[in-house]
């Protein structure tokens, strides 16, 4: 959600990747789909067959596209089309329609005779579930609600005793439709909710209000590094309109956001993740650090290992360090294609950016992959023991380590899912620009949810194996003390090998220093498994070296090749 987060730095940047966003969104109610959408899906979403039409059928119908348009590539839907179609509609009720209020699972309405020589502000209860209704003025009572001025209605009594007024509630579902150039430069950004509020006097324009309306959005506390701004659909923004804050204001509150604006139109709330300039800098200054740190190191690593290969034949039998040396390998090759990134031109053509995604995203997998093998390798080792010969077992895993991230980044591809990505702070301006992906549903598929299938194995394999040691540990008579912090030091060499690091990405919803605790360590990941490979395999032995786990690793073979 988002899930920041959301999902989807080791910098910054994977921090954004990674974090899941809590958008709080609720998904439009499955309606029955009529034979006509189904064999006419293309024209219904082109905006043309139902325009004009405002009964329920064609409300329904219409409403299928909040779904099918998820894609802004989709040629089958015509966001500038649809998007006028529901903006049409508060016309519709204003001026044509007969009946006073409209109650579908999508959209609630109400239309009301309202007398310009009122004596009370108007108030409106805006809640979802309920049809829309008149109320008192009783902010307790009704969380999200919509205030009118007197004022505004007394401003009118020059040309008229009454005015028609229309309120709405519209739930426009998760997919691209009242997303606009905004939201679209933003993978984690959203409509608060999916829900827009119209406010209509029909082609009546109100602007320029003496005294703002004001509405109120209730939500749950938001994450520090997400930021509410309410805002309103400008039809002359862009080709097909985009969101915009002028004349708007928002007072932010624990449990709710006021908006206040001077103007009739739609409106909606934006949640959007913002990290500010000088915050920025500083996680990228602090991620440049550690990455450089960490690819000194794994080169030494590497170079290491090819020493003591040439040296020691046993190396060239062992699996162990061989799988310690691929995950190095794909981590080096990670903090490389990251600085390529960083240095990313707006210059560049489409064509280039796309490619610089595609990398960063296959070796990105190829880390996580390598991180579950180490899970799976430790389970092997220490857990199973017995039975686990395999066959060519290190070419195997190479299969499985560098195959299975090119095959989803070929299908990731194929669905034309990167591009430029942008991160923004509250005013709107661009504060880092990077080429991953530019879709939001292909980046918590392939990215968020591969990296929570590995993260959670490696847990368990982790903990398993924690388990173990300790309990051979506390085995040991009169070396208990000595014993616990061989454990200790074990468990954190092996934390920086299955990535343990990388699950702070799960906590940075909870504050600015778990995001810059994740940036420091994640960007060191590379320095911490140099110190474990030189302590389990420099020919000078050292504490830890003598412990359980790491005797294990030094002599224990898997397989042969």
């Amino acid at each position: 959600m988002g899930t920041p987060r959301p999902l989807e730095v080791w910098l910054l940047l994977l921090l954004l990747l990674l974090t899941p966003l809590a958008s709080g969104g609720e998904n439009i109610t499955s309606q029955p789909v009529s034979k006509k959408f189904t064999e006419e899906p293309r024209n219904v979403c082109l905006g043309l067959i139902n325009k004009g039409h405002y009964g329920p059928f064609y409300l329904e119908n219409t409403a299928q596209c909040f779904r099918t348009c998820e894609q802004l590539s989709n040629e089958s839907c015509n966001l500038g089309n649809l998007q006028r179609y529901w903006l049409d509609y508060e016309n519709y009720l204003v001026e044509q329609s007969l009946e006073n209020a409209m109650n579908l699972s999508f959209l609630k309405a109400l239309v009301k005779n309202v007398s310009t020589n009122i004596s009370e502000d108007l108030h409106f209860s805006l809640t979802p579930s309920q049809i829309l209704g008149q109320a008192p003025e009783d902010k307790n009572k009704f969380p999200d609600r919509v205030r009118l001025p007197r004022s505004l209605f007394a401003s009118l009594q020059g040309s008229r005793s009454e005015v028609r007024l229309a309120v709405s509630v519209l739930d426009i579902g998760s997919g691209n439709l009242f997303k606009g150039h905004r939201l679209s430069r933003e993978n984690n950004g959203s409509v608060l909710n999916n829900r827009l509020v119209g406010l209509s006097l029909g082609r009546m324009h109100v602007t320029g209000l003496r005294e703002p309306l004001e509405i109120t959005f209730s939500h749950q506390r938001q994450p520090p590094n997400m930021t509410l701004t309410c805002v309103f659909w400008d039809v002359a923004k862009g080709t097909t309109g985009d969101w915009s804050s002028e004349g708007c204001s928002t007072e932010l509150g624990a449990e709710g956001t006021v908006c206040r604006c001077d103007h009739l139109t739609f409106f909606a709330l934006l949640l959007r993740p913002t990290l500010d300039k000088a915050t920025v800098q500083a996680l990228t200054k602090i991620s440049q650090a550690g990455c450089g740190a960490s690819m000194v190191f794994l080169a030494f690593t590497i170079i290491l290992y090819t020493v003591l290969r040439l040296s020691q034949k046993r190396f060239e039998s062992e699996d162990a360090p061989k799988i310690h040396v691929a995950l190095c390998v794909s981590l080096f090759l990670l903090n490389l294609t990251f600085f390529i990134n960083l240095g990313h031109s707006s210059k560049e053509s489409l064509a280039t950016c796309w490619a610089q995604g595609a990398l960063f995203h296959y070796i990105l997998l190829c880390v996580f992959t390598w991180m579950g093998l180490e899970s799976f390798h430790l389970y092997l080792l220490v857990i199973r023991v017995y039975n686990t010969y395999f066959g060519h077992y290190f070419l195997k895993l190479s299969l499985v380590g560098w195959g299975l991230p090119a095959l989803m980044v070929i299908g990731t591809g194929t669905a034309n899912s990167y591009g430029l990505y942008t991160i923004q702070d509250q005013e709107g301006r661009t504060t880092l620009e990077l080429c991953w992906f530019s879709k939001k549903i292909a980046l918590y598929i392939v990215v968020h949810g591969y990296f929570l299938v590995t993260y959670l194995f490696s847990a368990v394999a982790l903990g398993l194996v924690v388990w173990k040691i300790f309990t051979l540990s506390s085995a040991t008579a009169g070396k208990e003390k000595r014993q616990k912090w061989k454990g200790v030091l074990t468990l954190l060499g092996l934390s920086s090998l299955v990535g343990m690091t990388w699950g702070l990405a799960i906590l940075t919803p909870l504050g600015l220093s778990t995001i810059y605790i994740f940036a420091l360590f994640n960007s060191l990941q590379g320095v911490f498994i140099f110190c474990w490979f030189i302590m389990l395999y420099f020919p000078i032995q050292s504490t830890v070296a003598s412990s359980g786990m790491a005797q294990a690793e030094q002599t224990h073979t898997v397989s042969h090749e």
